[in-house]
């Protein structure tokens, strides 16, 4: 009584074909394909780059580089604001 089935799990697969119809089972496992084969590129590659960018140390927040510095097109709001 606590498990289920063959004949339950079948009854349920036809009332669900039934109600969402063939054609949108199908595009759904699609979608659903595409996702997890997205997901795991998504992270095979975000290892790759997160080993590529641990080569160099990031500049800690609010610091300003030296190639930030010297661009003369860069306002500060902050500063102009204290003027």
């Amino acid at each position: 009584m606590g498990s289920f089935s063959i004949w339950h799990w079948l009854i349920v697969l036809l009332i669900v074909v039934m109600v969402f119809g063939t054609k949108k089972l199908k595009n759904m496992g699609s979608d659903l394909g595409s996702a997890v084969k997205g997901f795991k590129d998504g992270m095979k590659d975000g290892g790759q780059s997160a080993a590529a960018t641990d080569d160099k140390p990031a500049a800690p927040a609010g610091q300003v580089t030296n190639a930030q510095a010297s661009d003369k097109t860069t306002i500060d709001v902050e500063a102009r604001q204290k003027s």
